[in-house]
């Protein structure tokens, strides 16, 4: 029964790793979400407190802007070599949304100041309780909050810039089944909960080359989130509590840098394209740390390897103006996964993904904008294997995004 008992853990500590890579949101403005999330070279709203702080002193007065997004992913597994089981995950939504008052407080200053409240990580997979997988993972959440206040100046017609300081916070659950039986034959449960929080930076450049020509660069930097007693608690046979005693842990998890290019070119008066490189430092996550209050013998101090590689995105995008009060917009994406072979586990089965997208923007008055996008997103077919726990299959992924906001121009 020890050595099982020590199995059983080990999974559940793999499994914890799940913090990152495919619970990146890319979904910071709707007018951005419309064109595949490119936003770096293009001062549009007061969301680019958050795609590029060099561009709000190119926004023209202030603004409040606020929008929410309906996250809908869907997971498909299949056994292998086989491929005599399946299973798929529950239906869930998710609403990740974002808050920002920013601009210039005048016309034509050179001085841009504004707040963003955004959720650039979230989301969640949930397994039926009895499926195959489930000593590795059955349900996994996690939310997150950053805040960033932000000045930019402009330091002439040709180049601005920017900085904004962020205070992270958020909050993860994950639940798995342990291979250990009750009498009535249901399967233990572990359960880990805690409450992280780190600071980092986003900083920009933008630069109108001319009048037809818009370049930016931002870098924002690794958060380093922090979890402090955070609680463990686990439903075993009354023979066992000994062996998994309820009690707090702590850990630590680098969130990557992100480097952004973007170029803007406007063709002529009614459309506009644009293209981003997306760099994602996910090298920084080469291992999860799990240190805790309590330790037994099947419930010891863990660091286990989650090898991830940074990665290049690649994105398009274009807006047309129909007429003055309504725009329509497109993209579509290449974002591939920082997950390596042997560690793609079923509660981050991850894999190269390809976006769709299309949006609107409609002012029905001088000062107010309202907005809308639509997002899909598919993977590769990932046949691959976690080796930690020796767990092979088949996966792929999907989700579908519906957003909605509104910008009021002071």
């Amino acid at each position: 029964m020890k050595k099982l008992c020590i199995s059983a853990i080990a999974c559940f500590l793999y499994s914890s790793g799940a913090f990152g890579a495919g619970f990146q949101l890319n979904l910071q403005g709707l007018r951005q979400l419309a064109m595949a999330n490119t936003g770096t070279a293009w001062a549009w709203d007061a969301s680019s407190i958050f795609y590029n702080p060099g561009a709000v002193s190119r926004l023209e007065g202030m603004q409040v802007y606020g929008a929410v997004n309906f996250v809908m992913p869907s997971v498909k597994y299949v056994q292998t070599p086989t491929g005599g089981y399946s299973a798929e995950t529950k239906a869930q939504t998710f609403t990740p949304f974002n808050l920002y008052f920013g601009g210039t407080l005048k016309k034509h200053n050179k001085i841009g100041v504004g707040i963003g409240v955004y959720t650039p990580f979230g989301s969640g997979t949930k397994w039926d309780d009895n499926w195959q997988g489930r000593y590795i993972n059955r349900n996994i959440s996690l939310q997150s909050f950053f805040v960033q206040p932000t000045v930019s100046y402009k330091i002439n017609e040709l180049v601005s810039v920017g900085a904004g300081f962020i205070y992270a916070f958020g909050n993860v659950k994950i639940e798995q089944a342990l291979p250990v039986q009750f009498a009535t034959g249901a399967d233990s449960k572990g359960t880990l909960e805690g409450n992280a929080n780190g600071v980092g930076f986003n900083l920009g450049v933008h630069v109108k080359a001319t009048e037809k020509i818009q370049l930016g660069l931002t870098y924002r930097s690794q958060v380093k989130m922090k979890v402090d007693d955070g609680n463990a608690t686990f439903v075993v046979p009354s023979s066992l509590t000994a062996n998994f005693p309820n009690t707090n842990f702590s850990t630590k998890l680098n969130l990557p840098d992100v480097i952004t290019f973007g170029v803007g070119y406007k063709v002529n008066t009614k459309l506009i394209i644009l293209a981003d490189l997306e760099y994602t430092g996910w090298k920084v996550y080469d291992s999860l740390v799990f240190d805790y209050k309590t330790n037994t013998s099947s419930l010891a101090d863990t660091r286990t390897p989650r090898l991830y590689q940074s990665v290049m995105a690649i994105r398009l995008g274009a807006n047309y103006q129909i007429m003055k009060s309504l725009s329509v917009s497109a993209g579509a994406a290449y974002d591939p996964t920082p997950v390596r072979d042997g560690y793609v586990s079923p509660e981050l089965p991850d894999a190269n993904r390809y976006v769709g997208t299309v949006g609107a923007s409609f002012s029905p008055m001088k000062k107010i904008t309202i907005m809308a996008a639509l997002e899909f997103v598919t993977s590769d077919k990932r046949d691959a294997t976690f080796l930690p726990a020796n767990f092979s299959g088949k996966y792929q992924s999907t989700a579908f995004t519906g957003g909605v906001g509104f910008a009021y121009h002071f």
